[in-house]
């Protein structure tokens, strides 16, 4: 076990115990830290300004952003199995925009969706179908990062196709003997044997998403028009902090404002939230998979 355990303790037993010790100091990465107490913990609880908002816009995502990414891989996986032909290149062609870099992707989508000049809102208006800001509209910013989310579900439709791939095909025959219908052979037969599969895709989509970056950071700066060119200023966040995540909070402060400790004050509330939900949703997963403990 002694690989395991050196590994475990110079890459998370000892980042955390440093991100801890740190928190209650004053370090800007460049003279030796000061203990100051719980001042840092006061001022992240009591008068830092961007908590409230990224802490809203997070768990939103968690709560909007993980279902559809389950509900529309599930819906994918369950169609590529029942393809009779072509099943391949369907699967090929929803598991491509998983492998898109994320940067890229997010440049893609807020061009697609520019008001100005992207095709998606030239459509709708050919149409006849109001339009909406996407990415410079504070009411459609996360909406429009939770369709760029749905759009990479590749990773969870090659998991799903490989979970219903192993339901046993004689349940399905003796489910159809005794009259059942589709909606009820997905209830009795597929559900209780992918439910395993459910649990992992919510508690890791959960993880991921409590600490989503890129892609907000990335789509503000693009449809502000701030790219980080030298003399200009960006406030994460964008449109008036619509897409201010935690993560954010933590990179602004450890290496943009070099305030140490109040970013391992956020790291630690976003490690502890992250856990706090894990938990949860672990010691619900009898409800999830319909039985009792």
């Amino acid at each position: 076990m002694s690989p395991w355990l050196i590994g475990f303790a110079v890459f998370f037993a000892y980042p955390l115990a440093a991100t801890v010790y740190y928190s209650f100091t004053h370090y800007d990465l460049i003279n030796p830290p000061q203990w100051v107490g719980l001042r840092n913990w006061r001022y992240v609880f009591q008068d830092y300004p961007y908590l409230g908002k990224a802490l809203r816009n997070t768990v939103w995502l968690v709560l909007i952003m993980v279902p559809l990414r389950v509900l529309f891989g599930l819906g994918v996986g369950l169609v590529a199995v029942r393809l009779k032909r072509g099943a391949n290149l369907f699967r090929t062609l929803c598991y491509l925009p998983f492998l898109a870099p994320p940067v890229a992707a997010t440049i893609g989508f807020v061009f697609l969706l520019n008001p100005a000049t992207g095709p998606v809102d030239h459509i709708l208006t050919q149409v006849h179908i109001p339009t909406v800001g996407w990415f410079n509209d504070p009411s459609w910013s996360k909406p429009a990062l939770t369709l760029l989310a749905v759009w990479g579900v590749g990773d969870l439709m090659v998991i799903f196709v490989a979970a219903l791939v192993d339901v046993p095909r004689e349940q399905y025959e003796a489910a159809s003997l005794d009259g059942a219908g589709p909606w009820q052979r997905f209830r009795y037969v597929t559900w209780p044997a992918i439910t395993p599969i459910v649990l992992f895709a919510v508690v890791t989509g959960v993880i991921q998403t409590m600490q989503y970056y890129t892609q907000a950071m990335v789509a503000g700066k693009v449809a502000s028009g701030i790219i980080g060119a030298p003399g200009q200023s960006f406030e994460p966040g964008y449109p008036q902090g619509s897409t201010l995540t935690l993560p954010q909070l933590v990179y602004e402060e450890g290496f943009s404002t070099f305030d140490t400790g109040v970013a391992c004050v956020l790291s630690l509330l976003l490690f502890a939230i992250a856990m706090a939900v894990t938990t949860l949703l672990l010691r619900r997963r009898a409800g999830l998979m319909g039985t009792e403990d």
